[in-house]
């Protein structure tokens, strides 16, 4: 368009007359009164502000001023750090997170139930599916609640394969921790680099039971089978190089800028609150107290190994990481040491109403076939009585509470998982932080949901108890003065004998175990409602 053409166009809008539809809204005086009454409701309508001492998101109320509310959001169970088996309500101010609702059980499937119409050997099985990366050790705990009400005696080659193979499955659980915890907060080569380890760990388990997840070897009486030849070689040629991987994966996460901001005062759990919500395993030592059944109440072998018990200094994610680490060395030491002093000797009580006879006796000995053809159909009868039994799970304290009427089923079968308390304490754990520090907390606080349990306990029982269990109510006021004071380092823990807590807490656990009804008390830590 020329200049010229442009001052035209230019006059000819500026005397154009408007529409007809455009004057009328402005000069009839029904548009004229829909207008007027339309600024007005502008002008006296409130106004929201947020001012510096109030903040953002807080709850306040004033005549121009209106309430900002939080938001709620599902955590879960579709989100990929809650592993499929977790859901959190979680309220939030912005990001941060007010306070979180945990719904667990969501992998119930009634097992207490179900083992009360199963045989003692049927019942077996179920322990394997409450943790899929705990097994042997779930086996263990059930085994050990049977010999005791058959009182029979494990031979000692049986107890060492117990121990070594609880040993194994303690790595198994840490690795798929801690490398599933680093992958969810960005971290994805030690995921990489350490299932490779984990996939030996799996032959291994292949190769003593047949089954690589599922395996059913450690039974009332003993193990299923004796080892096969080679395994020791090849676990100990293992062992020795696995130092090394452990190494290379604390150069890639222990001295990492971003994973300590996002571990580091993140989860922080202090020993008062770890023994007010029944905490164990990792959450008590990471808080620093000093305590594992392994060497306080040992079973098996571990009363003829040595190893160290590492503990945490500030109860946080970091320091949590920090002990299950250290943990798997410690688990070469175990490991190493049943190896070297494995006896010679039967796997099995020597008792064919329990443990089955071997093949040969039942081609030779007509009564040996019998008794296989009834511990395989109708099972044994075991006398009645009660008892529970627990063990150091790599998760924290597994019990079962065990109670026969003397027939050959279990009357009742009550299951302690260590997560079913540790869920309950993310409301209390989470308040305060960021949203993306959930992820970070969850998998270090539950151990990860995939393989929990945390989730997979399937106490079939809605009781709430109104009391604390024993054990932990006694000793509560002198572990706050005796906290032992710890340094954390980046390439591991050092560990301090606290002294006056072992005595005092294996004092408490002999007197409780001696009386069923504090043994029940034991199993029914209270359940607080976190939505107060």
């Amino acid at each position: 368009m020329s200049f010229a053409a442009t001052r035209l166009w230019t006059r000819r809008m500026a005397t154009a007359r408007p529409f007809k539809s455009t004057t009328a809204m402005y000069t009839k005086p029904m548009w004229r009164s829909m207008a007027t009454a339309v600024n007005q409701q502008q002008q006296n309508s409130a106004v929201t502000t947020i001012t510096e001492d109030k903040g953002f998101g807080s709850a306040f109320e004033g005549e121009e001023e209106t309430k900002l509310r939080n938001f709620t959001v599902n955590f879960g169970p579709q989100h990929p750090a809650a592993h499929g088996v977790l859901r959190l309500i979680l309220e939030l101010n912005g990001e941060e997170i007010v306070r979180a609702d945990p719904h667990i059980g969501l992998l119930h499937r009634g097992t207490e139930k179900l083992i009360e119409y199963k045989t003692y050997l049927q019942a077996l099985p179920y322990f394997d599916r409450l943790d899929y990366v705990s097994m042997m050790t779930n086996e263990q705990a059930y085994s050990l609640a049977v010999e005791k009400l058959l009182n029979v005696q494990v031979p000692e080659r049986a107890q060492y394969i117990r121990t070594l193979f609880g040993e194994i499955t303690r790595i198994l659980n840490h690795i798929m921790s801690v490398t599933s915890h680093a992958m969810d907060v960005g971290a994805l080569t030690p995921f990489l680099w350490m299932f490779e380890e984990r996939e030996k760990l799996m032959e291994f388990y292949e190769r003593v039971s047949g089954a690589r997840l599922h395996s059913a070897y450690v039974r009332p009486g003993g193990v299923a089978l004796d080892l096969p030849m080679g395994l020791l070689d090849d676990i100990q040629e293992w062992a020795l190089q696995y130092g090394d991987r452990i190494d290379e994966m604390e150069e890639m996460l222990s001295g990492n800028r971003i994973w300590k901001v996002r571990t580091e005062n993140i989860g922080v759990v202090t020993v008062q609150e770890a023994m007010d919500w029944g905490f164990s395993g990792v959450l008590v030592r990471g808080s620093g107290i000093k305590w594992d059944i392994r060497k306080n109440n040992p079973y098996d072998a571990y009363d003829k190994v040595e190893f160290d018990v590492p503990v945490g200094q500030n109860g946080d994610c970091y320091d949590r990481y920090l002990c299950r680490t250290e943990e798997m060395r410690q688990s070469l030491r175990i490991i190493s040491q049943c190896i070297n002093d494995i006896p010679e000797g039967p796997v099995k009580v020597d008792d064919w109403k329990i443990a089955p006879p071997p093949r040969h006796a039942m081609k030779e000995n007509m009564e040996a076939l019998i008794h296989h053809f009834k511990l395989y159909s109708e099972g044994y009868s075991v006398p009645a009585g009660e008892t529970y039994t627990v063990i150091e799970a790599p998760k924290g304290e597994f019990g079962v509470f065990l109670v026969s009427d003397g027939s050959n089923r279990p009357y009742r079968c009550k299951i302690k998982a260590p997560g079913f308390a540790h869920l309950q304490g993310s409301d209390f754990m989470s308040r305060g932080h960021l949203l993306p520090d959930m992820v970070a907390l969850i998998d270090d606080n539950h151990d990860n949901d995939d393989d929990d349990d945390d989730d997979n306990d399937d106490s079939d029982d809605d009781e709430r108890s109104a009391t604390t269990m024993t054990t932990i109510t006694t000793t509560t006021t002198m572990l706050m003065t005796t906290r032992p004071q710890l340094h954390v380092s980046h390439k591991g823990l050092d560990s301090l004998d606290n002294a006056p807590i072992a005595t005092a807490l294996a004092t408490s656990l002999q007197q409780t175990t001696l009386d069923a009804a504090n043994c029940i008390s034991c199993l029914f830590i209270p359940i607080v409602n976190t939505l107060d």
